[in-house]
């Protein structure tokens, strides 16, 4: 395989709350010989409070790390599936309309001219990489573990833009975490909604659509469930508690980045994963399945 380099847009979540995520893929960066420089002097995509409040600042704050990325001469890798949609929203926005382009370059003093790839750490391994190669570096393979891969809303959504997956039956992380060694449910709420940011104004919301994915899983014979959004992460995790509470049928369930699952597979250790840091504790199922055990020299 070929060596790979990408200008890292982190965004804030994986400098806060979602310090796994980054962990994680930094670790399975580094097996997998991908190189990543983090953009200089990025600032925050904006994320939905900008686009919201504003058409020319939601494009303008992406364009300002992109701009940054294009100096670079890389192509951007994100994590957060939030940053992902913002950033290649607006690359596409640039190219349909480059008096808008023009406009915003002004307003923000740059000269980036919208020709920068963006891709999602999920587009990057399963195509960039490619699931066969993947697989020849697999060391711990993920038997027996059962995985609902859960998409969300926003890392299928607008297909016309993000081109990343297909909007209602996305396969790529399933084919990733198969290639892994690990067992992909097939479910129906893969793409549904986890209540996102209603944490703020209709928490009790949050918890019935957490219980409802949190069945779901179950029923299809999930053991876990793999994410790539931050914020999908925190909900199922941080509120499983307060869904058990409120309803009593709700089953407790490891919420894990898929970049962890990838990485265990890859041989690197529970706490260089951050694993340790979900606060439904993973362990006892990874014990269980024996994929909490040393492999080779990384422990």
């Amino acid at each position: 395989m070929a060596a790979l380099t990408y200008a890292l847009f982190p965004g804030c979540s994986l400098e806060s709350t979602a310090r796994e995520f980054a962990m994680s893929t930094e670790a399975v960066c580094r097996v997998l010989d991908i190189t990543l420089h983090e953009i200089e002097d990025w600032v925050c995509c904006g994320a939905s409070a900008a686009h919201i409040r504003s058409d020319l600042l939601g494009l303008a704050l992406p364009l300002v790390s992109l701009a940054a990325a294009e100096r670079q001469n890389l192509d951007v890798m994100t994590c957060c599936s939030a940053c992902h949609s913002r950033l290649k929203t607006s690359v596409h926005e640039f190219q349909q309309h480059p008096e808008l382009l023009a406009k915003v370059n002004a307003l923000a003093e740059e000269q980036f001219t919208a020709q920068t790839r963006v891709l999602n750490i999920l587009e990057v391994l399963a195509r960039e990489v490619g699931t066969e190669t993947l697989a020849t570096k697999v060391t711990r393979p993920l038997t027996g573990l059962k995985v609902a891969c859960y998409y969300g809303c926003l890392l299928t959504r607008l297909p016309a833009t993000l081109r990343t997956d297909s909007a209602e039956h996305p396969r790529m992380m399933d084919d990733l975490l198969a290639c892994a060694g690990a067992e992909p449910v097939d479910w129906p709420h893969r793409t549904e909604c986890c209540g996102a940011s209603l944490t703020l104004a209709g928490r009790p919301t949050v918890f019935r659509l957490v219980r409802e994915l949190l069945q779901s899983a179950r029923e299809n014979g999930a053991d876990c469930m793999a994410v790539g959004c931050p914020l999908c992460q925190a909900n199922l995790d941080m509120y499983q508690s307060d869904a058990q509470a409120k309803y009593g049928d709700v089953p407790a369930m490891p919420i894990f980045y898929f970049t962890q699952l990838v990485g265990l597979a890859l041989g690197e250790a529970p706490q260089a994963l951050g694993l340790d840091r979900l606060l439904v504790s993973p362990f006892d199922l990874l014990a269980d399945r024996k994929l909490s055990e040393p492999v080779g020299e990384r422990f």
